[in-house]
């Protein structure tokens, strides 16, 4: 199928989070299995600015619905297109809080289109991400509804974070450029004075997915839907949770170039000398003993930050843990990891930012991996401690419950520790059945193990999409 897949960030061009790897990895395993590919994101800053070979293939591309003009630049990929358009994507950052927030996406969603026009290029799916783009589905039904280059085009929205859902006042609505077609607009919102993106692409999209199965069933509740829940119980029949998947390529620890030692199941000593490693460049305490918890991370209300804190704190103070800590966000969280870095030096260590090194390299060398998030769509760290022989501990929730399962000592069987309920005595109970089996190296090893042979590729996540693709089409009946 030709399949023109729109996003705000595509990875390694542009990428604040997971919606960036997705559309890089995404794309990159539907093209392998016969899927041609059209992928389109913004010509920011640091795009431009990057060491990448660009191409400017179409300039000065009209979009008369706004009466604006586009160059399209074309990656030596053959598949990547960004929209230059200097007034909106020229600036600092990807997401900004200015006044046209809203305008900068609807060109984009715009542009992706007025791209296949330009190039003749008829797609059979079109798949957009999060709000940014969440007015496509309409625009396919009215602005555009009528050309036959799109008569054919099925809308894929997938949401990988409710959260963020793109809602402005109903000022915006003459940007929108809807015309006579102004009535699809949900009404009764539109009275009340604001107007959400990713609503209108719950109520028009033809199919829609979020990133882990688990997720896709908490959206459907209050406790999680954030106000949309009963829209979604609605199209319930036509929501789908497909986990992310990782970039074996990307991340492997027997071929990772940022490891001094790489290692693999089979051969798990390499872990020990990366987690030396490790140590040293965090200026912590050498002796290897000590179960050394890592944690890579939006620093976020989300993330857990709050139930993990005096935790990970009395385990410190009692010298059971070394903690090692990568992230950047809110404030309070920032001087939190600062305060406990400070308090025990030589136990924890907190760099403000993100390295990729750094990340790496906790991932490898980490005896564990936290994260008790309050809710994760799918999130991607626990798959690469997995992949990394890294135990990932985890709160049971979204992608988090789908692919981490608690470790059975009798079995033998399982990848992790999971707890359920989101407060402090959770995560301390999961730290306290790490810190115990740790003392077990055989049954340790076990664990290690189980987790590096889950399969996590996305070439087994694309074959979901693409059993989407054909349900939309027609080509395969649900």
């Amino acid at each position: 199928m030709k399949v023109l897949f729109v996003s705000a960030e595509v990875a390694p061009y542009s990428k604040t989070g997971g919606l960036g790897d997705v559309a890089s990895a995404l794309p990159g395993a539907l093209e392998r299995m016969g899927h041609e590919l059209t992928v389109v994101s913004p010509m920011y800053r640091r795009v431009s600015d990057g060491a990448h070979r660009l191409h400017d293939v179409y300039p000065e591309i009209p979009i008369p619905a706004i009466g604006a003009r586009f160059d399209a630049i074309l990656a030596d990929d053959g598949r990547n297109w960004f929209v230059d358009f200097p007034p909106y994507f020229g600036r600092e950052g990807i997401y900004r809080n200015d006044g046209d927030e809203h305008s900068r996406f609807l060109l984009l969603t715009h542009a992706a289109l007025e791209l296949c026009r330009r190039r003749g290029w008829s797609p059979d799916i079109v798949h957009v991400n999060d709000w940014h783009t969440g007015f496509m589905p309409l625009f396919l039904r009215s602005i555009y509804g009528s050309d036959p280059l799109f008569a054919r085009a099925q809308s894929v929205f997938t949401i990988h974070n409710l959260g963020y859902q793109g809602v402005f006042g109903s000022h915006i609505v003459d940007d929108l450029a809807l015309g006579s077609s102004r009535y699809l607009l949900h009404q009764e919102h539109l009275r009340a004075g604001r107007v959400s993106f990713m609503e209108h692409a719950l109520i028009y999209s033809d199919a829609i997915t979020t990133v882990s199965p688990t997720y896709a069933y908490e959206i459907q509740t209050p406790e999680h839907g954030f106000g949309l829940d009963a829209m979604l119980r609605h199209r319930s029949r036509d929501v789908f949770g497909i986990l992310n998947g990782i970039d074996p390529e990307v991340w492997n620890p027997g071929s990772d170039p940022y490891l001094p030692s790489p290692y693999s199941a089979s051969e798990l000593e390499g872990k020990q000398a990366n987690k030396t490693a490790l140590l040293a460049r965090a200026r912590i305490d050498p002796d290897q003993g000590f179960l050394t918890v890592g944690i890579v991370t939006r620093l976020s209300a989300q993330k857990g930050i709050e139930i993990a804190l005096r935790p990970l704190a009395r385990r410190l103070d009692a010298g059971h843990i070394r903690l090692v800590v990568l992230g950047s966000g809110e404030r309070r969280y920032e001087e939190a990891f600062g305060w406990l870095a400070g308090a025990f030096p030589g136990r924890a260590h907190f760099q403000n930012g993100y390295d990729e090194s750094m990340a790496h390299l906790i991932e490898g060398g980490a005896d564990v991996f936290l994260m008790p998030s309050l809710y994760e769509p799918s999130g991607l760290n626990q798959m690469y401690s997995l992949a990394y022989g890294t135990p990932p501990i985890v709160r049971r929730t979204g992608g988090l419950a789908d692919s981490v399962t608690h470790y059975d000592p009798a079995r033998g069987e399982g990848t992790g520790f999971v707890f359920d309920h989101y407060s402090e005595g959770g995560v301390g109970w999961a730290l306290d059945q790490a810190l115990t089996l740790f003392q077990n190296k055989a049954q340790w090893q076990i664990l290690q193990r189980n987790g590096m042979a889950e399969d996590n590729s996305w070439e087994r996540r694309a074959l979901e999409y693409d059993r989407i693709y054909r349900r939309v089409t027609g080509e395969e009946q649900p």
